[in-house]
């Protein structure tokens, strides 16, 4: 296992597992953690060895979202990050599928990056937030794009905006999760998908998530468009009296 700092990558086979690993911030992202995932998705999109991307959290935690100490930082100068954007264009330039698997918290981009996956896999005891708005702020990832066309603009906007939690049935009945198991099985039905799909033709098996996520979702194009117009937007509502006053009021409550 090769390790960065709070990022653990593995291989199993033709699998690369990128494992989110801080887990005494329940998995909170940081620009260095954003910057290690964007490198390990470049690096096995090039590995001809490698067929298919997991990703993985830690026990009770896939994701609380964005390190919000770093976001406080952000917002003082409204500058996303190019760490971050570096990550979300890695998802959206997958060739190969990518499977993940979710166990406890979802959290912000812990939620909208699965809307890039393949497969998603959940604990049943998964919770899925996005709280941008509470925090004078924007969806990411081209969430404002994916989750209307996934799951209607109703179920979208009470997930991007009124900031309700979905639980994992929730989740799974509105089409962001494959299938729901129970916590101690969530990795192995994950890495079972994961090897299933890295035994297929590699070329038909590109042609065709192709083709799928062209026809069913909408283009890598849009994807990347959209992506590019909620980090300016992300950058404008950070730099605001909103975002500054909510983030200070997280400060404060933190000390």
């Amino acid at each position: 296992m090769t390790t960065t700092e709070h990022i653990a990558l593995s291989r199993d086979g033709a699998v690369s597992v990128i494992r989110m690993n801080r887990p005494d911030k329940k998995n909170a992202l940081t620009t260095a953690m954003y910057a290690a995932m964007a490198e390990a998705l470049r690096a096995g999109e090039a590995d001809e060895t490698v067929a298919v991307h997991v990703l993985f959290g830690v026990p009770g935690a896939f994701s609380a979202g964005n390190d919000l100490e770093d976001f406080a930082r952000a917002a003082a100068t409204g500058n996303l990050g190019l760490q971050v954007l570096d990550f979300l264009m890695a998802l959206a330039n997958l060739e190969k599928p990518i499977v993940c698997g979710v166990d406890g918290l979802a959290i912000g981009v812990g939620t909208t990056a699965l809307l890039h996956a393949d497969l998603v896999y959940s604990s049943d005891r998964s919770l899925f937030r996005t709280p941008f708005l509470d925090l004078g702020l924007v969806p990411e990832a081209a969430s404002s794009l994916l989750a209307p066309r996934l799951m209607g603009h109703p179920v979208a906007f009470e997930l991007l905006c009124l900031g309700n939690g979905f639980d994992a049935a929730r989740a799974a009945s509105v089409g962001m999760v494959n299938r729901v198991v129970a916590a101690d099985a969530l990795e192995g039905v994950a890495m079972e998908a994961a090897q299933a799909l890295a035994a297929k033709p590699q070329g038909a098996l590109a042609a065709a998530r192709r083709l799928l996520r062209s026809g069913h979702v909408t283009t890598r194009e849009e994807v990347l468009t959209r992506i590019a117009e909620e980090a300016k937007e992300f950058s404008r509502r950070l730099a605001s009296p909103e975002a500054k006053a909510a983030f200070a009021a997280f400060m404060s409550k933190k000390k």
